[in-house]
């Protein structure tokens, strides 16, 4: 009866605890394109269509499948013939069109092809759109300003220009150089041009400010005086920066270690390594019409998504994602030798914590089932579930539950054979030296299953809980192996435990390990008792 009260009264105060809205917030995530090791990638844009162009040294590319978790490629874009006749050395987008820059014109295939725009540059490589199809454009010594109305205008810095963007408010053309800002005002065609102390590298527009990147930091300067406004800022992730955007009210930020965007608490959003990006150093930053940012980097583009979605939209993407690459044997298995993120490339392996890892993953579609009533879930439960179970009787030592099991022969057990055993049955081994992290995830699942589950894997569970207990509490609080030794991390008898110092790890985790294993076991069984 005192059991039973307990369980009532547990029962109770988890009824008080307030329900968890699942509100939805927004999620980034990576897709990634990877390019060849021969292909120099220089600036990258999207289009409305949401088609994305790569400027390379090999032309124009374009992004070939891609999906979260699976990386595509960049190759040639051959979308449109007489475009790949042309040297295309620059691009840009303007009314979100794409704008390309040959060794003759400023040219579009957009509004039916009609703009055309020949300069005098033939090196040209550097462009920015202006208002009613004015554009400015550079081969790093000369510039030269377009129009299809006004006149056109050459002119020379006495800088090598990095770099050029048109300033909407002021109506004037910002131009980079390595050492030096300076604008050209098209009403008036003049050039005026302030010298910088540091080795510039990038500069965007935000705020009504210039922000200035160099290879140790940003500072601003503001566009009507032209005179810096405050110290330099260093204090970033990074330093050393390549590239600078500015996208919907935020500053990013590329550089030669990944990219970072600036938050409004004054802290970063750090995007660095294959998670995020193909390669560490970043080329160019832009925004993408669909609301992403196109971060490309030297080994390719790393496309930063945007998505508001809930908690249980994030738990059925990888709900799908278990289902799909992942079950071995009902296990949760790991896939492993993955040839460059290509999971079609990959293969199924068995692990250490085949028992672990689905316990995870068994708990996670206990909950599921206990709140939707969901029959996919309940499946995925019996299924998990069966592996659990043999993972006792596959083995002849009585209550052990074994890592993993497979096949015979199977060639993945040449890398550690002392841990794997034969069966009675010539087609099957056992995999042996449970630890206790896989013994406390049996029990963490099948505690959940007995307090949540209302069908035969409530008592299933229990007998599971009490299968391994058992034969924890008559081995004198050891796991017992094969050859009747503990195996090396299933200890909990109170002599190995106390003989660590109080400061060791093993001795705070096996005691909590201890409690939490009998405290589960007692309440599993008031479950039963009070049924």
């Amino acid at each position: 009866m005192l059991l039973c009260s307990s369980f009532y009264k547990a029962k109770a105060q988890i009824s008080k605890i307030p329900v968890y809205k699942d509100i939805p917030y927004l999620q980034d995530y990576s897709i990634k394109y990877n390019s060849r090791n021969d292909q120099e990638i220089l600036e990258g844009y999207m289009d409305r269509n949401g088609v994305i162009q790569i400027l390379s040294n090999n032309g124009i590319l374009r992004t070939h499948d891609g999906q979260f978790l699976y990386p595509g490629t960049l190759m040639k874009d051959k979308t449109y013939r007489p475009l790949t006749d042309k040297n295309i050395n620059g691009i840009t987008t303007y009314q979100d069109q794409f704008i390309y820059l040959d060794n003759k014109a400023v040219l579009s295939n957009a509004w039916a092809g009609k703009l055309f725009l020949p300069h005098e540059l033939p090196k040209a490589k550097f462009l920015a759109a202006g208002i009613d199809f004015e554009f400015l454009i550079s081969d790093g010594e000369t510039l030269q300003f377009l129009s299809k109305d006004k006149a056109t205008w050459k002119g020379k810095t006495d800088d090598v220009v990095l770099g050029i963007l048109y300033d909407s408010t002021k109506e004037i053309f910002w131009i980079l150089g390595k050492q030096s800002i300076s604008s050209f005002e098209v009403s008036k065609n003049t050039l005026k041009t302030t010298q910088q102390e540091e080795n510039l590298t990038s500069f965007t527009l935000f705020n009504k400010k210039l922000i200035i990147g160099t290879s140790n930091g940003y500072f601003e300067i503001d566009p009507n005086t032209g005179e810096r406004i405050g110290e330099i800022k260093n204090k970033l992730p990074v330093n050393s920066i390549t590239s600078i955007a500015s996208i919907d009210d935020h500053l990013w930020f590329g550089s030669t270690k990944g990219a970072f965007k600036l938050r409004d608490d004054g802290k970063f959003d750090y995007y660095y390594g294959k998670r995020w990006l193909p390669g560490n150093m970043v080329k160019h930053i832009s925004e993408g019409s669909d609301g992403s940012v196109l971060i490309l980097t030297d080994a390719g583009l790393g496309q930063i998504i945007f998505e508001n979605m809930s908690l249980f939209d994030k738990a059925q993407y990888y709900e799908k994602q278990v289902r799909n690459r992942h079950i071995r044997l009902g296990f949760n298995a790991t896939l492993v030798d993955l040839e460059d993120g290509n999971i079609d490339s990959g293969r199924l392996s068995d692990s250490d914590n085949d028992g672990l890892w689905t316990s995870m993953y068994l708990a996670g579609e206990v909950f599921r089932y206990a709140v939707t009533k969901s029959e996919d879930a309940l499946k995925n439960c019996r299924e998990a579930m069966e592996a659990m179970e043999r993972l006792f009787n596959i083995n002849p030592v009585p209550g052990f539950p074994s890592r993993s099991f497979e096949r015979s022969g199977y060639i993945q057990k040449l890398h550690n054979p002392e841990r794997w055993q034969h069966t009675s049955d010539p087609e099957w081994d056992w995999k042996s030296t449970t630890s206790s992290d896989e013994a406390i995830g049996h029990i963490f699942a099948y505690g959940v299953m007995a307090e949540l589950m209302d069908n035969d894997l409530k008592d299933r569970a229990i007998t599971l809980i009490d299968t391994l207990m058992s034969h924890i509490v008559r081995n004198d609080m050891y796991m017992v192996d094969f050859d009747g030794k503990p195996t090396t991390w299933g200890k909990w008898n109170p002599e190995y435990v106390n003989a660590r110092p109080k400061m060791v790890g093993d001795r705070k985790i096996n005691s909590s390990n201890r409690q939490s294993n009998e405290a589960n076991g007692r309440n599993n069984i008031s479950t039963r008792g009070c049924r």
